[in-house]
């Protein structure tokens, strides 16, 4: 007897209990009567911000992870101060880790010239020395209150490709959204605003839930009931989510991850999942723009496999999706990726949508992604390897074409180097794990020992030969922080007295 042929509790009942435990896990309610448009890569996004931007009247708010100086970054610098000038009320916050690197202070200096609010969020702090730690990994849009957009794609031209240079472009998944969820949209951009320093008016909010303020725009007839997921450093809310998703499934989980490390527990969640019938999927990327990443992804495909857990790879340039859909009613697209880095200490911001027709074309769309993707399978020996290819199309359940290895390209790069963080946060679960004994290994996780091994073994050996260059960095650290703690006494002192 598997899961989805026991009715423990009537449909409402059931419903009900869950809406009460998404509610109290990730402080969302649902919203019902939202027009909703799923939008694949940068060829429907893109084009639907540029035109929602032009058509703004009153005010846009604009918030991403990356927002770079090439053509599509100045395509969206044009088009917003275009709309500045013209008197509407335009905000934009991207992160400064994600965007130091690659942009020019002339960039944003020729926005806030032409009437653009621009604000970077969490910038170095000498009284804060990792509190740079904590991302600002959203990307979302509000128009006036009545259009929105959520999704996983950045600002680059790394997601339109080049088709001169013959690279592609970026997978990636958002969606558009319409009704009264857009002010959920418009609070979430409050949230984070005020973070970075900035302060909105409340002429300038369409109104939210939680303000208590009424919604201006109205239910779309036909509409769907949708969630605006608010994931915050340290509160664990969409980790708890997934957790939560996995457990109630009961047919089928198809998940898309571009850094897929996860924690063990999650993992446990997926697997208990198989274990009772449910269908679970994995597809993430086979070429990485973050190589460190992709060695930590694959070295869990052998558990993850031998658990029940079908595992593909995409097959092409970089897949950046972060999407589930579960039972053929459930549906999540966002920021958020199945990492510690996502689920602990980043800001993100996901949908989750409760509508058949809309996870209908959710799985159509994951349905044609396994088309081009490559199973891996363990053989006869439990190695790792792409499966391969059956006798006849025909032959296989979900009408796949034939499997095969493509040649890796390199990696496109991006300023995104927050995905170190979640490696460097799956090389210490495993060797916490090895020194503690807190869970069983497996073999692939060797490679991952071995590496952390050899680099303390190189680690011991420069500091026995050149201590100095342990010791200044050290002391130097040590300083900064000792430092950092002694103001912030100075100012809390200063301001009781």
């Amino acid at each position: 007897m598997t899961a989805h042929d026991v009715e423990v509790l009537p449909a409402d009942a059931r419903d009900e209990l869950f809406d009460l435990a998404f509610a109290r896990i990730t402080g969302s309610w649902p919203v019902d009567g939202n027009g909703i448009r799923l939008l694949k890569d940068a060829g429907e996004n893109y084009p639907a911000w540029l035109d929602a931007i032009a058509r703004a009247e009153r005010t846009v708010h604009f918030e991403n992870y990356i927002v770079a100086d090439d053509e599509v970054g100045r395509d969206f610098a044009r088009a917003l101060a275009e709309r500045a000038r013209a008197g509407v009320r335009v905000r934009l916050l991207y992160d400064w880790w994600g965007s130091f690197r690659i942009v020019p202070s002339d960039f944003w200096a020729r926005l806030r010239e032409a009437g653009v609010e621009v604000r970077a969020f969490n910038p170095p702090q000498p009284t804060s020395p990792l509190a740079w730690v904590k991302r600002n990994h959203r990307k979302a849009i509000a128009v006036d209150g009545r259009i929105g957009f959520v999704s996983g794609l950045c600002v680059s031209r790394a997601w339109v490709g080049d088709p001169a240079k013959g690279i592609a472009a970026w997978r990636d998944t958002g969606v558009e959204l319409r009704g009264p969820v857009v002010a959920d949209i418009e609070d979430a951009f409050a949230e984070t605003w005020i973070e970075a320093g900035g302060r909105i008016p409340p002429e300038d909010m369409a109104g939210s839930i939680a303000g208590g303020m009424a919604r201006p725009a109205g239910p779309v007839p036909g509409g769907v009931r949708v969630r605006v997921i608010r994931g915050r450093p340290g509160r664990l809310g969409v980790y708890r989510l997934d957790q939560l998703i996995a457990s109630a499934a009961r047919r089928t989980l198809w998940l898309t991850d571009a850094y897929f490390v996860a924690s063990t527990t999650f993992v446990r969640a997926l697997a208990d999942a198989v274990r009772d019938g449910v269908d679970v999927r994995i597809l993430v990327p086979g070429t990485s723009d973050a190589p460190a990443v992709q060695a930590l992804v694959r070295a869990s495909y052998r558990p993850l496999i031998e658990a029940g857990i079908r595992v593909f790879e995409w097959n092409g340039s970089m897949l950046h999706a972060k999407t589930a859909v579960s039972d053929g009613k459930w549906s999540r697209i966002g920021s958020t990726n199945l990492n510690v880095a996502s689920w602990l200490t980043n800001w993100e911001l996901d949908v989750t949508v409760e509508d058949r027709g809309f996870a209908e074309a959710m799985e159509a769309t994951y349905l044609d992604d396994l088309r081009n993707a490559t199973e891996i399978v363990l053989d006869d020996r439990r190695r790792v390897h792409p499966a391969a290819p059956p006798p006849r199309r025909d032959d296989h359940p979900d009408g796949l074409p034939h499997r095969r290895r493509l040649p890796r390209r390199g990696p496109e790069r991006t300023g995104s180097g927050r995905r170190l963080a979640a490696g460097a946060l799956g090389v210490g679960n495993t060797a916490g794990a090895a020194i503690t004994g807190s869970r069983p290994l497996s073999p692939m996780e060797g490679r991952v020992l071995f590496a952390i091994g050899f680099a303390m073994l190189v680690l011991a050996v420069l500091v026995a030969a050149f201590p100095l260059v342990v010791v200044v960095p050290l002391v130097t650290a040590l300083v900064w922080f000792a430092g950092s703690l002694l103001l912030r006494a100075w100012r809390l002192w200063k301001r009781r007295a």
